[in-house]
């Protein structure tokens, strides 16, 4: 299957990026090279492209798709969480601007191999990056009931986290959960018919669970926004789209906590901690996809589009 990904909030995400076209970009989630492609538009041939992902699909769709620019495009196989040391490999210690779109890929959900889709019955893979040797099917059979309760519950939200675990470990214990069909049986059994009629796919949050868990995502983002942050030129611009709570949570703290670092007591008269803020939040609230690309893709539904500006200067 092509590798494909219909870019999320793309020209609000290049507007927000206020692109100087002679600047250095970052695209920390590469995927198909949708949002990558429309920057290298707005570069002139001084500019620079920096291309991240985990994915070896999304390594070689995006070559493809973005040889007419080569000598300004760099794709790099490794986790955005690295970016640091991946820019560092290439001689760069700042850029203008960083772009990261944490949906999970048309492709990857299409492609009922990867194990990302409920909707098929398939290996239960799930791996982002597929040279890791863990697989979901090892965090189905191997953790503890209430090491599955607390994935479930903490990165499902999944209010019949409890039972779905119980339900999980009564059936491995009969025989190993090889499938996502299977997996989705079991978490069908572990609810309540009259819950599963409404919130979508009962699937849904225990799938989005066990993915998180085995990728490591939400531990890569809140480790690296920081980071991401110092890496920027004055005047420079981070954009995450999220596509969960979970996420938008920790891309809203971690903004806040740059625009406001100062850990002083509220009744100090001065800040006396010395921590200076980086920058500035430029979405108070997130930018949400329109009416119209919402009906055209309808996996923009629950996408956030927040931003950042590094501004360390009156």
């Amino acid at each position: 299957m092509e590798f494909s990904h219909k870019p999320v909030l793309l020209d609000e995400t290049i507007e927000n990026l206020k692109i100087r076209p002679e600047g250095i970009y970052v695209d920390g989630t590469l995927g198909g090279g949708g949002h990558s492609n429309e920057i290298l538009k707005h570069l002139t041939a001084t500019g620079t492209l920096i291309g991240i992902d985990r994915d070896g699909a999304a390594i070689k769709a995006a070559g493809e798709r973005l040889r007419m620019y080569e000598g300004q495009m760099h794709i790099v196989r490794g986790n955005y969480s690295d970016m640091p040391v991946i820019l560092k490999a290439k001689g760069i210690t700042s850029c203008d601007g960083i772009l990261l779109d944490l949906g999970v890929s048309s492709y990857q959900l299409d492609e009922a191999d990867r194990g990302f889709s409920y909707m098929a019955d398939a290996p239960l893979d799930m791996r982002m990056d597929q040279r890791e040797a863990r697989t979901a099917a090892d965090i189905v059979n191997e953790e503890g009931e209430h090491e599955l309760f607390r994935i479930i519950r903490d990165y499902g939200e999944e209010r019949f986290a409890q039972n779905i675990a119980k339900h999980i470990v009564a059936a491995r214990s009969r025989k190993k959960i090889e499938t996502t069909g299977e997996l989705v049986e079991i978490i069908k059994a572990s609810i309540p018919m009259k819950f599963q009629k409404t919130g979508g796919h009962p699937a849904k949050r225990t799938f989005q669970a066990i993915r998180i868990e085995l990728n490591g995502e939400l531990t890569a983002l809140s480790d690296s926004l920081d980071g991401m942050i110092d890496l920027l030129n004055e005047g420079g611009r981070i954009c995450v789209i999220t596509f969960h709570s979970l996420e938008d949570r920790i891309v809203k703290a971690a903004f806040r906590k740059n625009e406001n670092p100062c850990t002083c007591p509220p009744d100090f008269p001065v800040c006396v901690c010395g921590k200076k803020p980086k920058g500035f939040v430029v979405t108070r609230k997130p930018i949400l996809p329109s009416e119209a690309e919402m009906n055209e893709n309808p996996r923009s539904k629950s996408a956030k589009l927040r931003v950042f500006e590094r501004r360390t200067q009156n």
